[in-house]
């Protein structure tokens, strides 16, 4: 499924990706990481030495330019030397203290300010069952030059259950509490003798996805519909392309006016020598071949610059190409002979797999599918590359049709919501992903200028589908997002500017009974929801939810998190549970937030995937995009548990 990097890099190969850990020292380096457009992962794990880790997906030119930044590769970073804080005693307040027992054994999470800021040097001594103890150090967390508190910087491994803590500052101060349970939610429903799951036996790309969908359709068809959305994404498809000469001075790009699967791949392009002096620079057209006929000086050399020769294509008539100079260079360089190259898109899955713009589907499962019952909306897939997240929503769906007959608390479900499974939201570049460039973050539509659009540069182009929405955007003055096009987190020319996020929101303008929504994203382990943005200066974030629909998104998602618990013991830690701006970091222009501002819809982000224990080295590691299906398989059955818990909170949903 992944193509191999080739052994010798050609002037139209891009620069291979690497997934790598990076060390920045402190919060604001990871603000600056953020602001420079950097294809960051949610994996964000702040350090005891005070810097940050987070996984990042790079080319080697890339991480030269991070590490002007402040980043360095995990494994080249030195511990940084924290300055210990000398003012008078300060005051310390317990925020949380948790344990909770996964399959790894127990595990403890503190959370504590204090008055001193980020100043202090905070210590966790705990004491648990059967005279259990232990001690761990505290890192402050530091976000937009905000104070957000202390806490550990992964949950810490405990011997038992702890009971009682106690934090303690080398300013003076001093707090105790008693350890809570976590998640604590409310326990799923049971469900039947014979209850079926496990549907998922492999990655699947859109096209699979989609007849999953369709096959559960006909399958049940009293019990769903298939609703086509109205927005045709771009197509897996490019116009072709032929780099013709010796890059940077001597270079020209041609492009074709169709795209390669429309007759594109079918072109050729040839710089010929007339052999004889003071030959004019000329362009003709047979067939599908395109001859440039250099212009020669007195001498008989050619003489035509590349600047020369894009002017001459550009001027001829009938043309089905369209021709630029080398990225920024002027083109002043002497173009010489070359052989008739044939242009390609360089798109390489298989000649089944639709070229065509994609009609992105949506399943639409309930007894009452009438706008009478509370809905549901699961969507994924919106970053191409996660290919985990499509698997949670398809085992969902399967779990509820199948069950629906057999099973008394599904059927209940059925009853009594209305929901919408989305199972890729970016057809094209999951695609792309999967057949070409499997690190693929965003869709295929290129809005690069002709300077970002040779060849070399095509797992570049798309938009960040998360960052084209229209709440607390970039457009809007809103951090984390970039308006560069080659960015990872690149947010469109405009808001809602692509088909993939017009169609999402589509689905709440025409039901208006969908109230819970849920976006599921890859790796990390976190559970989020509104605020999902600020403004940098003063980091000044979306309206914070009402007290109230706080602790009703907390519940809600602790009763989720107790539902994904139960199929392998992973627990989704406490401090990665709550608003996307207080856990991970600013995401401007993302769906949850518009989903929450402008329709009042509960919309949460799962980013599946939580960390595994490593016993042996005792410590946390990261899952990545695209784990040994193994992995994969486990998490989406876990997530896919979880959904099916939320849709069971709104099943009990009533309007305040």
């Amino acid at each position: 499924m992944q193509p191999s990097t080739p052994a010798v890099a050609g002037p139209t190969d891009p620069e291979p990706v690497s997934l790598v850990t990076l060390s920045v020292p402190d919060r604001a380096a990871m603000e600056r990481l953020v602001a420079s457009g950097a294809d960051l992962t949610e994996r964000v794990r702040p350090q005891p030495d005070g810097s940050v880790q987070v996984d990042a997906v790079v080319t080697a030119g890339q991480l030269e330019s991070l590490r002007q930044l402040g980043a360095t590769p995990a494994d080249e970073a030195q511990p940084q030397a924290r300055a210990k804080a000398t003012a008078a005693q300060d005051q310390i307040v317990i925020e949380r203290a948790v344990w909770y027992k996964s399959r790894d054994g127990y595990f403890l999470s503190v959370e504590a300010s204090s008055s001193a800021a980020q100043a202090a040097t905070l210590t966790v001594a705990w004491k648990g069952k059967r005279g259990t103890s232990g001690q761990a150090e505290m890192v402050a967390y530091v976000d937009a030059g905000a104070y957000l508190g202390h806490q550990f910087a992964t949950p810490v491994p405990a011997e038992d259950r702890p009971q009682w803590v106690t934090v303690t500052s080398a300013g003076g101060g001093k707090a105790e509490a008693r350890v809570g349970e976590w998640p604590d939610g409310e326990r799923p429903d049971h469900n039947g003798r014979g209850y079926q799951k496990d549907f998922i036996t492999q990655y699947m790309p859109p096209a699979q996805l989609n007849e999953r969908i369709k096959a559960l359709h006909r399958q049940f068809p009293k019990l769903t519909e298939l609703i086509a959305l109205p927005y045709k994404t771009n197509g897996y498809r490019r116009h072709a392309q032929a780099l013709i000469g010796t890059p940077p001075g001597a270079a020209v790009v041609i492009t074709s006016t169709a795209y390669g699967s429309e007759g594109g791949n079918d072109l050729s392009v040839e710089l010929v020598d007339p052999g004889a002096p003071g030959r004019p620079l000329q362009v003709t057209l047979n067939g599908k071949n395109i001859t440039v006929s250099l212009a020669t000086g007195d001498s008989g050399a050619p003489v035509s610059t590349a600047a020369q020769v894009v002017a001459a294509i550009n001027a001829t008539a009938g043309l089905p190409v369209r021709a630029g100079v080398y990225r920024t260079d002027p083109g002043a360089g002497v173009m010489a002979p070359a052989p008739l190259t044939q242009l390609d898109d360089f798109l390489n899955a298989p000649a089944d797999v639709s070229r065509a713009p994609a009609q992105v589907l949506a399943l639409r499962i309930g007894v009452h599918r009438n706008g009478s019952r509370t809905g549901v909306l699961a969507y994924s897939q919106e970053h191409a590359r996660e290919w985990v997240t499509p698997l949670v929503t398809i085992e969902a769906a399967e779990r509820l049709l199948r069950n629906s007959s057999r099973d008394q608390a599904t059927r209940r479900l059925l009853e009594r919501t209305d929901i919408f499974i989305v199972p890729t939201v970016n057809p094209d570049g999951a695609n792309y992903s999967f057949y070409d460039f499997n690190s693929q973050r965003k869709n295929m539509t290129n809005h690069c200028p002709a300077q970002q659009s040779d060849p070399a540069l095509r797992n570049t182009w798309g938009v960040d589908v998360n960052r084209n929405y229209a709440v607390g955007s970039l457009t809007d003055g809103y951090f984390g997002a970039s308006a560069n096009c080659q960015s990872g987190t690149y947010a469109g020319p405009g808001e809602h500017s692509e088909p993939e996020s017009r169609n999402v929101i589509w689905l709440a303008q025409k039901y208006r009974n969908i109230k819970f929504a849920m976006n599921v994203h890859s790796y990390g382990g976190y559970f989020m929801w509104p605020p999902g943005a600020y403004k940098l200066d003063g980091r000044v974030t979306l309206p914070r939810p009402t007290p109230r629909e706080e602790a009703y998104f907390l519940r809600s998602a602790r009763t989720i998190e107790e539902a994904i618990a139960t199929e392998r013991g992973t627990v989704i830690w406490p401090q990665q549970t709550g608003p996307v701006t207080d856990v991970l970091y600013s995401a401007a222009g993302n769906s949850a937030d518009e989903l929450w501002y402008d329709f009042g819809i509960y919309g949460w982000d799962f980013e599946v995937g939580a960390d595994l224990w490593n016993p042996a080295t005792r410590t946390w590691e990261g899952v990545g995009f695209q784990p040994p299906f193994s992995e994969g398989h486990a998490e989406a059955l876990e997530f896919a548990t979880g959904l099916i818990s939320l849709i069971g909170i709104a099943a009990d949903y009533r309007e305040p």
